[in-house]
Parts: structure tokens; sequence; C-alpha cells
């Protein structure tokens, strides 16, 4: 069971290049989701695990299982579409997707993943089948294209739960996983385009051909299992490593501060960036205040107590979040 790659396949055997490479991209989503977890429960700085290089680091892993995705599609129906294995596999994508927003609903209701990695492979996996027959170049020119016109595009008036899936709101909502179609689509076809230049316009070479290159230390064969169970994979991996922080967690507490309460109290509702430079601002002003160790032992002056309480609502102010709403 894989992730939207197909089973690169010719005459019954599988190219392990292939399999090894998804296999590299499932062991860094699992690195990035075990920051995303010690992040969570305190052991990084709030925010690290969705700003700055992590950031760039998960756009980088989404961006090579899309490219992969592209890559599959030509594999497995450059020749003519194999609808019985095509239904068989998407429909197995599209239940992980929903599995994956139902479970977050409940867990996460506030940020749960409506239009994640899964869901942007369901529909890739669809709205690729339009683009089989364009030549290599066109598929690159297209991809580049998607990549550059999508900022162009964007507008507030996307900003809807009806509409954020199509990657046209300039707004960005509150989700732990968003891969819109727009830009994230330009992926998928720069796969295509190559995969086309590599397998069709050009004869490839052998460490891509079933044979040419065989997994055999113990690394790459498992390497290659993970790419072969790929959704498998990306279905059981956080729920282990989660469960694995938060049972450390709770023999090994990480300390709690004003900024690190701040956060997970406030990024739910009003995101990251916005409750960093909110709570960022109310620490430094509260401490020059004399009010934050008051506040830190009594919550309750962040209501009673005028100062207090006038100094979070111009931080929030400044942050763009309304204080009215605001529980930290």
């Amino acid at each position: 069971m894989r992730i939207g790659l197909s089973e690169s396949r010719a005459a019954g055997k599988r190219i392990d290049a292939l399999d090894v490479a998804r296999g590299v991209a499932l062991v860094a989503m699992a690195t990035y989701h075990f920051s995303w977890d010690l992040d969570y429960f305190g052991y990084l700085p709030p925010g690290s695990s969705t700003t700055g290089v992590l950031k760039l680091y998960a756009r980088s892993i989404a961006s090579s299982f899309l490219f992969l995705v592209g890559v599959g599609l030509v594999l497995a129906h450059a020749n003519g579409i194999r609808w019985r294995a095509f239904a068989r596999r998407w429909v197995k994508i599209a239940a992980a997707a929903l599995l994956i927003s139902v479970v977050t609903f409940f867990a996460t209701p506030q940020s749960f993943v409506f239009f994640g990695i899964l869901h942007h492979i369901a529909f890739a996996s669809i709205a690729g089948l339009a683009f089989l027959r364009l030549p290599w170049w066109g598929l690159l020119v297209l991809a580049a294209a998607t990549f550059a016109v999508t900022p162009l595009l964007q507008t507030p008036h996307f900003a809807t739960m009806a509409t954020y899936w199509t990657g046209l709101s300039s707004i960005q909502p509150q989700t732990n996983d968003f891969v819109p179609v727009l830009p994230w689509f330009a992926a998928v076809l720069a796969g295509m385009g190559v995969g086309r230049l590599v397998f069709i316009a050009r004869t490839p070479p052998g460490v891509l051909t079933p044979g040419g290159w065989t997994a055999k230390s113990s690394v790459s064969r498992l390497l290659a299992l993970f790419g072969r169970w790929s959704l498998t994979f990306y279905l059981l991996h956080q729920p282990i490593l989660f469960g694995l922080v938060l049972a450390y967690a709770q023999a090994f507490p990480a300390a709690r501060d004003f900024s690190s309460a701040c956060n997970r109290a406030c990024a739910p509702q009003f995101g990251v960036e916005r409750c960093i430079a909110y709570c960022t601002c109310a620490e430094a002003e509260l401490a020059a205040a004399d009010k934050l160790t008051l506040l830190e032992s009594d919550p309750s002056l962040a209501q009673t107590d005028l100062e207090t309480s006038a100094i979070i609502a111009q931080c929030a102010f400044e942050a763009g979040i309304n204080a009215n709403e605001q529980s930290q």
C-alpha cells in the first residue's frame, strides 16, 4: 500500500530506487513530525516546527511526495489508464484522508486537517490523468507557470471553508496540515514532466529500471520496505511518535514558562505567527511592569488588574488579536 505512487513494475518487477526514494521521504516526514511533537509538548521553543528552517523542511518533504506522485502517474498510465488498479488505489488514499480528517476533528477541532497531503494526493491522482498526454516540456512549463501565477491569483475572497482547498485564499486557515491545490499541484506536474522525459522520451538509466539496481544493504532494504508500504507508514508513524513523546512528557514534563503556555493557548485560535508576536510582547511588557510573576501565580489578574489587562490588550492589538477572545 503506497501513498499515491504506482507500483513501478515492468515484467512484474519493481524499481527499487523509487521505493527507496519514497522511503527516504517518509523518514524525513517522520523526523519533521517528531519535531512537531516536541514543539507541542514544550521541548522546543513555541512555533519552532511551523516557522523558519523546519517550515522549509516540511515544504520540501511535501513537494517530494507530490513529485513522486507525478512520476508514478506516468509509470502507471502512460500506455493507457488502468482503471481498476487506479480505482482500488484511489479509494484507499481517499479513505485514509477521510480518516485523518475525522480523527483530527475530534482531537484538535480548531485546527483539524481538512486538506492535507493525503487529500491533495487523492485530488492530484484524478486531476493528473487529464495531463498525461502532454509532452514532458509542456508539463514542466505548466508546472512553472502554476507555481509562478498562484500568488497573483490569491485573494481574501476565497478565505472560506468551502474554498480554502483551492489555495486561492491569501489568508491561511488554522489547520495542522495544509497542502492546497495551488501551488502544490505544480510539484505533481513537475514529477509528470520528469517522468515522461526519463521513462518515455528517453531510455531511463539502469538504476531506474527493474533489476537495474537492487536494494541490498540493510538500510536500503528497510527504506525500500517503507516505500512499498508508505500509506501504512504514514498512518501509523505519527500516533506512535506522539504516544512516545506523550509518555516521556508524563515522566519528564517540559519546563512551562509564560511564553510557552501563552503560545499553546493562543495558537490554535489565532495562528502561530500572530501568537508569537503577542506572547513575546506580553511577556516583555509584563516583566517590565513587575506583573509577570503575579500573573503566572494568579491568572485571574488578566481580568481583574487594570494595568495587567491593559498591557495584554495592547499587545493583542499590536499582534492583530482580539483580546476579548484571547483566553491567555
